[in-house]
């Protein structure tokens, strides 16, 4: 059975940003539920050392097959929240799995610059990292659309 997990890198719990990335999430899991990460619902957690929710975010990212890594364009890049928690895994961690970026922001130039960025991050993890999904904001009202699109290209 894959394992599919969602983690979403907006400070906000439940933004736009996350229904996006559990729109992709479970359209790429069909029959599975997706496990999602809110991260900003890890709060100070994750500068905690020995935070269990951390902890367990961490270990969920490990045992994935699949991992859907959203995030809002913040100063051009991906969230601290995000990156915080990206960093407490070891080299390589994501080896052997597959990652898909998904970024949200304004206009499309400043989605793909960091989708880039977050591509970049999860392949020094050591990803296999699929295409990405930049997508504008004002588009965010279609989120279930446009993860069937993406799930129905994905391979």
């Amino acid at each position: 059975m894959t394992q599919y997990v969602v983690v979403s890198g907006n400070p906000r719990p439940g933004s736009r940003t996350s229904i996006l990335a559990t729109a992709v999430g479970k359209a790429l899991a069909r029959l599975e539920q997706p496990k999602i990460i809110e991260v900003g619902e890890l709060g100070a957690g994750l500068l905690t050392p020995g935070d269990e929710a951390t902890a367990a975010a961490v270990a969920a990212l490990k045992e994935a097959d699949v991992l859907v890594v959203a995030t809002p364009t913040y100063k051009g890049s991906y969230t601290g929240v995000l990156k915080v928690l990206l960093d407490q895994l070891p080299a390589q961690a994501l080896a052997g799995k597959r990652a898909v970026p998904v970024v949200t922001a304004g206009v499309a130039p400043q989605a793909a610059a960091a989708e880039a960025l977050l591509r970049q991050l999860l392949t020094e993890l050591g990803a296999d990292v699929a295409e990405g999904l930049p997508v504008v904001e004002a588009d965010l009202p279609d989120s279930a659309a446009i993860a069937e699109k993406y799930a129905a290209s994905f391979s």
